[in-house]
């Protein structure tokens, strides 16, 4: 029997059946498509296929975050039959999902002060926000309560990494990561950014090498200097918008480079993947470092 809710935000891209499996509850992010709305579940309304398609064909995707009174009706339904809640939502560096949730949480406790309800910043986006959700159903089925997850895990999300690299760069540009000048110089010359969702939880370029494949062979040597040699991975997630054989090239060299016992490879939702565009791969794992120790190594 569970002794808490787990609740994430539809950015986590988990898939609906571990979601279902684990009783886990998602908020749908909302997002549109040259203007008309989708906001229920994973690809009720369009397929992933159609998404990632309309986006090739100039169609514009924008997303909103999660308004704060949609937190508030479920934080007071919890608080009003004590049941326990975690909440996990995505990166405070890129969205202000957090803050409604908190200032949602801050309102229901005037009237239950002595609520479980707690609200854990991912720091992190896509399966990188999943992971989290993935851990915190373990320390569940151990049996630790839900304040003593959310403390637990405001101190492992610092160690779950997320690695990205996109095939169109002017997808960056569009969302301020990347000037004009420097997306198309980098289209002309085959240049494939490596980025991270940085120690803040924002995002942040940090390699770029010439061709996809030496971006996603950089993206495995990242996370294999992330753990120790004697090391074995339990979970690797990959998420692609619409290129999977990009992620299972990817998925054999980090099988061919580190000891793991599963790599999961899953369509990202619309809600990165608006950002993102087409042929975009991201590699999320559980690394022996923090982030903050990984870019002091590394980038110092």
């Amino acid at each position: 029997m569970n002794t808490f809710t787990i609740m994430v935000d539809s950015n986590c891209d988990l898939p609906s059946e571990y979601l279902e499996e684990h009783d886990i509850k998602v908020l749908s992010m909302p997002f549109s498509i040259d203007g008309v709305a989708h906001g229920q579940g994973y690809w009720q309304e369009i397929s992933g296929k159609e998404y990632y398609d309309a986006l090739r064909n100039g169609r514009v995707a924008k997303t909103s975050q999660i308004n704060r009174n949609s937190f508030e009706t479920v934080f007071s339904e919890y608080a009003r039959q004590g049941r326990d809640l975690v909440c996990i939502v995505l990166s405070s560096g890129l969205s202000s999902t957090y803050q409604g949730a908190v200032s949602a949480l801050q309102a229901v406790r005037t009237s239950w002060p002595e609520c479980g309800i707690f609200v854990v910043d991912s720091i992190n986006a896509t399966s990188g926000h999943g992971l989290l959700a993935m851990l915190a159903v373990k320390k569940r089925l151990e049996g630790m309560s839900a304040c003593d997850t959310a403390s637990w895990l405001e101190t492992k999300k610092h160690s779950c990494f997320a690695l990205f690299t996109v095939d169109d760069l002017m997808y960056l540009h569009r969302g301020g990561r990347l000037s004009k000048l420097s997306a198309i110089a980098g289209t002309i010359l085959s240049i494939k950014p490596v980025l991270n969702v940085a120690p803040d939880g924002t995002l942040r370029q940090k390699d770029k090498v010439r061709g996809r494949k030496a971006a996603l062979g950089l993206m495995a040597e990242q996370l294999k200097r992330s753990i120790n040699p004697e090391t074995t991975l339990d979970t690797v997630l990959i998420n692609h918008t619409d290129c999977p054989e990009d992620a299972r090239m990817l998925a054999d060299m980090i099988k061919a480079g580190v000891s793991v016992r599963q790599v999961v490879t899953m369509l990202m939702g619309p809600i990165i993947g608006a950002h993102l565009g087409p042929g975009a791969v991201t590699l999320l794992f559980e690394a022996d470092m923090t982030r903050e120790e990984y870019e002091g190594k590394f980038y110092r």
